[in-house]
């Protein structure tokens, strides 16, 4: 009996041990990218997509298969066996393969794209779980401070300095600041929850997140951004891979012109008084007289001047992206950077000097009640602000379409 008694010994103190774990575990922005990259699983389902590219190289360089016919007649010779072997002119074969090969680069693309896609879910969704820890610390910051008022208007109350409809009003301030409160704490969970489903952990599961909404990297200048872009957006990498593919199938078409040649060899049998057995030979080959694939040939080629425009306008359209998402960061951030430094401490000192003048006796509750919501509505429009600045900064970073921290 002893020996069970150890075995449960153990396996407490290595739950215990991994319940501390599990408690006291960091989980940072560099973190949850890097799990979003690994464990998501709308990024792993894409990437199945390689398998069905892998598939396509191997139809497109298939080799036609011969055909062996068997014939028995009642004429001379009563039997015969053919071997019929198309042969491919014009380097049809290796003309699919470059097809299917560039096809997989686009599958890579759009794999690519995914990815930076999920990398920007994946960055607002860890800062929204900052923002609503952000919300909660400042709604239980408005309750205590909301609780700090009703306590001094009920001293004043005992006192006989006040009217009793002055702690009424007191208390369904308090009574609406906990119900804000309670919202707060049930955004972070939702949070989380977005969080985790990202990152493919348990919906349910505790996070400890480690990082500063306030945050962020500066950018690169514009110019430097812009150049990024042309080389790395998701919309101009695709364009400009469409364009090569098309490329390639515009060659195959035309290589689809030039027939292919029919082989077939056999041998006849069984031609009494002539022989028994006697070679047979013929060459086969289509004549393009009617059809010469004109119709592949200009449906590629107007695909391929559309492409090109289309690439232009994507360049175009990317640069503009770039610059208006590169102004609406540098806007957001200084206006954090105002709350930050100015809008906040005034607030703050306006609410300290409603509330003095209040205990002095010098200005009623409603105008310490209204400094308060004052307050209370500056800090979050702050922390508002601050997930806005750090949404901009994703925002910037895909269209850019590589990392820019």
């Amino acid at each position: 009996m002893r020996w069970r008694a150890w075995v449960r010994l153990v396996c407490c103190l290595l739950l215990a041990a991994a319940t501390t774990h599990a408690q006291s575990s960091s989980f940072d922005l560099k973190t949850a990218l890097a799990l979003a990259e690994t464990d998501n699983l709308e990024l792993r389902a894409a990437r199945q997509q390689r398998a069905i590219t892998l598939a396509g190289l191997k139809i497109a360089g298939a080799i036609p298969n011969p055909i062996i016919s068997f014939s028995a007649a009642r004429d001379t010779p009563h039997e015969s066996i053919v071997w019929d072997q198309p042969i491919e002119l014009g380097g049809k074969r290796g003309k699919r393969l470059t097809v299917a090969r560039e096809e997989q680069k686009a599958t890579e693309i759009d794999i690519a794209a995914l990815s930076r896609q999920i990398r920007q879910r994946t960055r607002e969704a860890f800062y929204r779980g900052l923002w609503s820890r952000a919300q909660s610390e400042q709604a239980k910051a408005a309750l205590d401070l909301a609780t700090h008022i009703r306590d001094t208007v009920q001293l004043r109350f005992e006192a006989g300095d006040v009217a009793q409809l002055e702690v009424i009003q007191a208390e369904v301030e308090l009574a609406r600041i906990e119900a804000d409160y309670e919202v707060a704490v049930q955004a972070q969970k939702i949070a989380d929850a977005q969080l985790a489903a990202l990152v493919n952990r348990p919906l349910d599961a505790p996070w400890d997140l480690q990082g500063r909404l306030g945050d962020v990297p500066g950018p690169q200048s514009l110019p430097g951004l812009t150049d990024a872009a042309l080389r790395s957006n998701s919309g101009v990498q695709r364009t400009t891979q469409e364009l090569q593919l098309e490329q390639r199938r515009l060659a195959l078409a035309k290589s689809q012109r030039i027939p292919n040649l029919d082989l077939q060899a056999g041998v006849d049998l069984n031609s009494p008084n002539e022989f028994n057995a006697g070679p047979r030979g013929q060459i086969g080959i289509a004549l393009p007289l009617f059809y010469r694939g004109q119709g592949e040939v200009a449906q590629s080629s107007a695909r391929l001047e559309f492409l090109r425009l289309s690439l232009q306008a994507q360049k175009t359209d990317a640069s503009a992206q770039v610059a208006a998402s590169y102004f609406d960061y540098g806007a957001k951030a200084h206006q954090a950077e105002q709350y930050g430094q100015k809008i906040v401490p005034q607030s703050v000192r306006l609410e300290e000097m409603a509330e003095d003048s209040y205990r002095s006796g010098r200005s009623s509750l409603l105008i310490l009640i209204d400094a308060q919501r004052k307050l209370n509505e500056t800090r979050k429009a702050y922390v508002d602000t601050l997930f806005a600045v750090q949404s901009s900064f994703a925002a910037l970073e895909a269209v850019v379409g590589e990392p820019l921290d």
